[in-house]
C-alpha cells in the first residue's frame, strides 16, 4: 500500500483533476472515435491514448500560455500528422469543448466528501478556469483552492506549477509544504516535478489493471510516491474516512 502509513500527518491533499479524479481517458476516446471511425482507421483505443500522451505535452510545451481548449485543437492536429489522416474542425472543437463533459470517476465524489472531513482539498490541474468550472459541478465537494494552468502560465510538468501551489498554499491557506500531500495519476505530469520540489505524493494508480500509461506519458525518471492506492477510495478508506 505504501512506504509510509501516517496519512493523518497531513493538513491538506492537493489533487490533479483529470486522471485522477475525473476519468478522462473516457472522455477523450468519446470526443475522438467519431472522427476516427469516419477515417476507417483501424487503431485500438489504447493506441489512440498513446498517441495522445505525446502530442498533448508537446503542444503544450510549444504554446505554454495557450489556453487548454487551444491546446487540444493543437493535439488534433498532431495526432492527424502521426496517424497519417485528415484533421477538420469539427474534431478539433469536439476534442476542445469537451473537457467539462469527462466523467467523474465512481468514486471520486464520495470520496473527496470523505476527506473533507479532515482535510483542505486543493487542485493544481493542466486546464483552463472555464473547463474547470464545469467540471467542479461533477465532485461535489468545495475546494478550498483550485490553481489552473491558466492561472499559472505553464503546464505541468513544468516546476513553476509546484512553486505556484506551494507558494499559494501558503499565501491563500497558511500551508507549508509539508503539510501537503499530492494526489495524481500521472507519474509524468505530477509525481516526478512534486517530488522535486520535496512534496510527499499519492499515486492513485487509475490504470492498475491495464497495460500501458494511457493518456500519459511514461515519467522518463524513477520515483517513488509515498503511498500508493487503486482508487481514492482506498485512499479514503487509509485515511479511515
Amino acid at each position: 500500500m505504501s512506504m509510509n502509513s501516517d496519512i493523518s500527518a497531513f493538513s491538506a491533499m492537493s489533487f490533479d483533476c483529470y486522471g485522477t479524479l475525473i476519468d478522462w481517458e473516457t472522455g477523450i476516446l468519446a470526443a475522438l472515435h467519431p472522427w476516427l471511425e469516419a477515417t476507417g482507421l483501424a487503431i485500438s483505443d489504447e493506441a489512440i491514448l498513446a498517441v495522445f500522451s505525446e502530442a498533448e505535452p508537446q503542444a503544450e510545451r510549444a504554446c505554454p500560455e495557450a489556453l487548454y481548449p487551444e491546446i487540444l485543437r493543437a493535439v488534433v492536429n498532431r495526432m492527424a500528422r502521426t496517424l497519417g489522416i485528415e484533421a477538420n474542425v469539427v474534431v478539433r472543437e469536439g476534442l476542445a469543448n469537451s473537457v467539462g463533459n469527462w466523467p467523474a470517476f465512481a468514486d471520486s465524489a464520495e470520496a473527496l466528501g470523505r476527506l473533507k472531513r479532515r482535510y483542505k482539498l486543493i487542485i493544481l490541474s493542466n486546464v483552463d478556469r472555464a473547463s474547470m468550472a464545469r467540471t467542479r459541478q461533477l465532485l461535489g465537494v468545495e475546494f478550498d483552492a483550485v490553481y489552473t494552468a491558466q492561472d499559472i502560465g505553464s503546464y505541468k510538468p513544468d516546476p513553476r506549477n509546484f512553486d505556484y501551489l506551494l507558494s499559494h498554499a501558503k499565501s491563500d491557506l497558511g500551508l507549508e509544504p509539508h503539510q501537503i500531500l499530492h494526489v495524481a495519476q500521472s507519474l509524468y505530469h505530477d509525481h516526478v516535478p512534486a517530488r522535486a520540489k520535496g512534496l510527499a505524493t499519492c499515486w492513485i494508480d487509475r490504470r492498475a489493471a491495464k497495460e500501458g500509461g494511457g493518456a500519459t506519458k511514461p515519467p522518463g525518471l524513477a520515483v517513488e510516491p509515498e503511498f500508493t492506492f487503486a482508487s481514492l477510495a482506498e485512499l479514503a478508506e487509509a485515511a479511515r474516512l
